[in-house]
């Protein structure tokens, strides 16, 4: 039987019970696998390193060590999030590394989309490979693999999931959602006691905001990304369409525009808001988004986040765009 291939005899997990009789399964095989060592995971806080966390802690506790890097790319209370669900809720042992100027130092001046992300991906596995360094007794490393990453690209995912540690981490793998669907990930982690927050968390690039802060990436223009992404977030959430609306976030391109705040004139940058629906992310649909509702999202942003002076709706769907801008 290939170990990668979901069993067919395998039952979709679709409600509470046959989420609770996985996650069973999974602490007992979990028990047996990894005995009295300890086993290290790049917990990134999106739903499957979150989902393998909560259940690796019911099945061996503290023997989990869980490393966080928060490259500063992340969205606005997501590191904070992770600290106090896993830290302080669940009593996970949690290492937290505040890498933020170490990356965004790396990245000054690269405008290249692709440099870019190999910079982020390179630089997250080298912070990983020196917390890893610093501990003892460490047999197992976990992962957040999934069915179609499996499908996709082979066993291994590049970003949050580490497969580009050097060759003298011979840690044997632990991937306990490995034969699952998106869907039933997120099942999982509902009956593990997960935020729904962090659940029904909307798609996320590996890179995060560093591809919304479009060319250049300078600590103001991503703070603005960052701001503006909230208020879109919270308005969404208020008025029903964060459920309904697959993903949706905004973007700060690396140019600016002649405005009028306060009766003042200023010259700062455009905010565009993206929100699109798709099924298998190849080709995308824009949201229908009432225009009262934009009206309202743009008179906040313009007046809450700093350096932005203007509010864009980007109209494109997938093709002739792509669903990020870079």
């Amino acid at each position: 039987m290939d170990a990668n291939k979901r069993p067919e005899t395998m039952q979709r997990i679709t409600t509470p019970e046959l989420a609770q009789a996985f996650i069973d399964e999974q602490i007992a095989e979990a028990r047996k696998q990894i005995g009295d060592k300890k086993v290290l995971l790049a917990l990134s806080g999106g739903v499957d390193s979150s989902v393998v966390a909560a259940l690796l802690i019911k099945a061996v506790g503290r023997q989990l060590v869980c490393v966080h890097v928060n490259h500063g790319l992340l969205r606005k209370g997501e590191p904070e999030q992770v600290v106090d669900v896993f830290r302080n809720q669940m009593d996970a042992n949690l290492i937290y590394v505040d890498a933020a100027d170490r990356f965004l130092d790396k990245l000054a001046g690269v405008a290249e989309p692709e440099k870019k992300r190999k910079i982020i991906g390179a630089e997250f596995i080298r912070v990983f490979e020196e917390e890893a360094r610093k501990l003892d007794d460490i047999a197992f490393l976990a992962q957040g693999t999934i069915y179609p990453d499996i499908l996709e690209s082979g066993p291994v995912k590049s970003h949050h999931n580490v497969g580009g540690l050097p060759d003298d981490f011979a840690f044997e793998l632990v991937e306990p959602v490995k034969f699952l669907y998106k869907d039933e990930v997120r099942v999982v982690g509902k009956q593990l006691g997960l935020p729904d927050n962090m659940v029904y968390r909307q798609p996320f690039p590996g890179p995060g905001l560093g591809v919304r802060c479009v060319g250049a990436i300078t600590r103001d223009r991503l703070e603005a990304v960052r701001e503006s992404d909230a208020i879109l977030r919270e308005e969404f959430a208020k008025n029903g369409l964060a459920g309904k609306v697959w993903q949706y976030f905004t973007i700060v391109p690396d140019f600016k525009s002649t405005g009028i705040t306060d009766g003042l004139r200023t010259y700062d940058w455009p905010v565009v808001i993206r929100a699109v629906n798709t099924v298998d992310a190849v080709t995308a649909s824009v949201e229908n988004v009432p225009f009262e509702l934009l009206q309202h999202i743009t008179k906040r942003i313009t007046s809450e986040v700093k350096g932005v002076n203007r509010v864009l709706f980007d109209l494109t769907p997938k093709p002739s765009g792509t669903i990020e801008w870079e």
